[in-house]
């Protein structure tokens, strides 16, 4: 499958900003997956920002709890993240990522992948 990453960009302290993801696989394909949203900057490890699982459960990170919101549209095959209250430590590349179709994730101790998006630039002015 091909994540498709549109959106990001510049944003001031404060503000909100909604990153989506597109996944090129069919819906019945596309609602077995376990997704997720990462962000990563220089010098740093990729850090799991957000989780939901092919049942809609959802897992975020404490550093974005209350503050970001990750959802999917398995009819439209897009994952979401809307983030809200924006910090410049929230200023990062961000990446969609999936499992395998049909593939069970652990929330809080996933890395991301086999599939990546091509990951979308967010930074946050103060």
């Amino acid at each position: 499958v091909q994540l498709v990453e549109p959106g990001g960009g510049p944003v001031q302290a404060g503000g909100s900003l909604r990153l989506s993801c597109v996944a090129s696989d069919g819906e019945y394909t596309y609602m077995t997956y376990c997704m997720g949203w990462f962000r990563q900057t220089p010098g740093k490890w990729r850090e799991r920002v957000a989780i939901i699982l092919s049942d809609g459960d959802t897992y975020y990170a404490d550093s974005v709890k209350g503050r970001f919101t990750i959802s999917r549209d398995n009819a439209k095959r897009t994952l979401d993240l809307q983030m809200g209250n924006l910090q410049p430590s929230d200023s990062a590349m961000y990446y969609c990522s999936a499992t395998r179709p049909g593939r069970f994730c652990e929330p809080n101790s996933w890395s991301g992948g086999p599939y990546w998006g091509q990951g979308t630039q967010v930074t946050v002015s103060s």
